[in-house]
């Protein structure tokens, strides 16, 4: 099977029954079936394998762990390194398990392994109810919840893994298993913040909160005033209420409705706020930050449906554009980190281009730093660089400085930082992302994927 035609006849014969789809090159649709949403990211699989149902997933582990080919694991696409695709091996592509069952008086909605947040957020929302994701609502929801779940909910409910219930799994031997706290219940941990190391999930039951309309938007000053807001931020935030969350930011305003024209590409910095209280204590709760600082550029926030802010950056991120960023866990932003966020944040070297420190504090911090996957329950933002633009041109100029952001920041961190939002850093960073858990996980990598097969990702290698 040394050439793409050969994978292909060879799919073909061994899969049988398969019931979803199966492109290789050279044939029509290639090039749409293997895009990612990082533009930077270009891979040319041998064999897209885009599954109809979990037992299509099983027979496509199967034939990949048989003949040791490389095998990648695609839900939204939306990983920064490209680890949902590869060259020359396998993609599994989870795209078309879009099923989702909400029950209403359970509070729990079922979530096929292909769906993005958007999709879950309107079937929830229909009855008020939600569960923690992340801010862009094309994002995966694989993807997104075996990393840990960062987003606006996260100071209320926790992360997203901390409202993961079960989960159902193919493993590396083609084996269909259930993971929860009664099932599989070492396999329950390690997904819960290890990726996507142990296994394909075919789906996942999650925990759902009442979540009624929010009041949402962003707040901005000029970005000259950066080192001011950010030390009021830094000092404000950990004591609010867990209700209000927001997320600190430097960026440029968009150039579009509903954002004043004269403001449009203004380089600013500033809050994204999600309250997710009685929407008539939303002022008082944001008073005290507003009255410490000057007036702003914009105060925007108001009252809206979660869906509506989740979604909000949707036309801001189009799948497409070039993508590099870094990430790290931050415990503390001592005053030199401020100035220091202060100047890259003023040089951001596209409109595009941010940076954000999503609040880690909360309900996040209710669950024990051993309890799941998730080591860093004593961090108090996770941090994320991210050069972005459209024109491949600029992909250097978005990646030299965000590197050198990162640099500048990382002797703040606390060592390790959010898989999801790493690109491909070594087994070092990895280790560290995950700290005095990776041994146990090492361990649960050798039980369930003692060959590795799930290796395309921040790579846990297996304990020998």
């Amino acid at each position: 099977m040394n050439t793409p035609n050969a994978l292909m006849q060879s799919a073909r014969s061994e899969i049988s029954g398969f019931e979803g789809r199966l492109t290789a090159p050279g044939d029509p649709g290639y090039d749409d079936a293997r895009a990612v949403y990082n533009a930077m990211i270009d891979r040319r699989p041998g064999l897209i394998a885009t599954c109809a149902d979990s037992g299509d997933v099983a027979k496509v582990v199967s034939f990949a762990a048989d003949h040791e080919l490389l095998l990648a694991v695609r839900g939204g696409g939306h990983n920064g390194a490209g680890l949902g695709t590869c060259d020359e091996g396998v993609v599994l592509d989870l795209s078309r398990l879009k099923g989702i069952e909400v029950d209403p008086g359970a509070r729990t909605a079922r979530v096929g392994g292909g769906c993005t947040w958007g999709e879950v957020d309107a079937a929830t929302g229909e009855h008020g109810l939600a569960t923690p994701s992340g801010i862009i609502s094309t994002t995966g929801v694989g993807g997104l919840t075996l990393g840990g779940g960062l987003g606006h909910l996260t100071r209320k409910c926790g992360l997203t893994i901390d409202n993961v219930l079960e989960a159902e799994v193919v493993l590396a031997s083609g084996e269909r298993v259930r993971a929860s706290a009664d099932e599989n219940p070492d396999l329950f941990w390690a997904i819960r913040g290890g990726g996507g190391n142990f296994g394909a999930v075919t789906s996942f039951l999650f925990r759902l909160h009442e979540v009624g309309p929010i009041v949402g938007g962003p707040t901005f000053w000029a970005v000259e005033q950066g080192a001011e807001v950010l030390s009021a931020y830094r000092d404000f935030l950990p004591n609010a209420p867990r209700e209000l969350s927001g997320f600190f930011a430097f960026a440029s305003v968009p150039p579009a409705p509903p954002f004043p024209d004269e403001l449009h590409l203004r380089k600013v910095c500033g809050v994204v706020w999600c309250y997710s209280g009685n929407p008539e204590d939303a002022a008082e709760a944001m008073a005290p930050l507003l009255e410490v600082l000057p007036e702003p550029l914009l105060h925007g926030p108001q009252e809206m449906p979660l869906p509506a802010l989740q979604s909000a950056f949707d036309p801001v991120y189009p799948a497409g554009d070039q993508w590099y960023w870094r990430a790290d866990f931050v415990k503390e932003i001592p005053d030199d980190a401020v100035q220091a966020h202060a100047k890259f944040g003023a040089e951001m070297p596209t409109w595009q281009s941010t940076m954000h420190l999503y609040p880690i504090d909360g309900a996040a911090h209710d669950v024990g730093p051993s309890d799941t996957a998730w080591v860093y329950r004593d961090a108090l933002w996770g941090s994320v660089f991210a050069g972005v633009d459209h024109d491949p041109s600029n992909a250097e100029a978005i990646r030299r400085w965000c590197v050198d952001y990162f640099e500048a920041l990382h002797p703040y961190s606390a060592g390790g930082a959010y898989v999801n939002m790493m690109m491909d850093e070594g087994q070092d960073r990895v280790r560290a992302s995950y700290g005095a858990n990776y041994d146990r996980l090492a361990q649960i990598k050798a039980k369930y994927d003692p060959g590795n097969l799930f290796r395309v990702n921040q790579n846990i290698q297996p304990q020998a």
